[in-house]
């Protein structure tokens, strides 16, 4: 589940700080035309109060964004299917589009820099536009077959987890662009915030690969 750094109230924290500890906030700050960036050093109720924002529906979207990672326990496919659907990919479809925007930013701004992540925006690109068409084979064909009780499910399972070693080829490209998702000294807030949301894609992809891989498809023998 995500996190914040500290147990201050959240409204208290720097808007800028909170971009970088909780992964999807900058898409609520960029709606809301909240600046985490240049302005990031101000608290999340004084930035609200500015831009007469109502503080607590901002903190209740905030809050929306810490996911449980916990599967149901001893479930049944269905049941597993809609974590799978509700926790990973929905997520995705979420982050993906934010993080190249980020990264857009990023190499465009600090493009001198000696550790500006070149190439990042396009990798994501890439990833996004492969997750989406394997999602989508999984929700159209591929989870229905399951749910309905259908036989010969082996091949499209074995589809499916070729696709993830590619998924998993993608991360380590990602890790290698991001120096291991790790920021340079001094790098600024968007910087910060879009390595802490590749690295937050690599643990929900891992997990969503491993529940698929080692849980679901597990109970039908591929």
């Amino acid at each position: 589940m995500n996190t914040l750094t500290t147990e201050r109230p959240i409204e208290q924290q720097a808007i800028g700080q909170i971009a970088v500890d909780l992964p999807g906030a900058t898409a609520i700050f960029r709606r809301l035309k909240l600046d985490f960036c240049c302005g990031g050093q101000v608290s999340l109720g004084e930035a609200c109060e500015r831009k007469g924002l109502d503080t607590a529906r901002v903190v209740a979207e905030l809050a929306a964004l810490r996911r449980d990672d916990a599967a149901p326990e001893t479930p049944d496919a269905n049941a597993l299917i809609d974590h799978i659907l509700t926790r990973y990919h929905a997520v995705h479809r979420e982050q993906l589009p934010e993080l190249v925007r980020m990264a857009r930013r990023v190499e465009a701004v600090h493009s001198d820099h000696p550790d500006a992540p070149h190439g990042l925006a396009e990798h994501l690109e890439i990833m996004e536009a492969e997750l989406l068409e394997h999602m989508e084979k999984e929700e159209q064909v591929l989870f229905p077959a399951i749910e309905g009780g259908s036989s010969g499910l082996a091949g499209p399972i074995t589809v499916m987890r070729d696709e993830h070693i590619g998924h998993g080829e993608h991360l380590e490209r990602l890790a290698a662009l991001t120096h291991d998702h790790t920021p340079p000294q001094g790098a600024c807030n968007t910087w910060r915030a879009l390595y802490a949301g590749t690295a937050q894609l690599t643990n929900d992809l891992i997990s969503h690969i491993h529940l698929e891989n080692n849980v679901l498809f597990a109970r039908f023998g591929a």
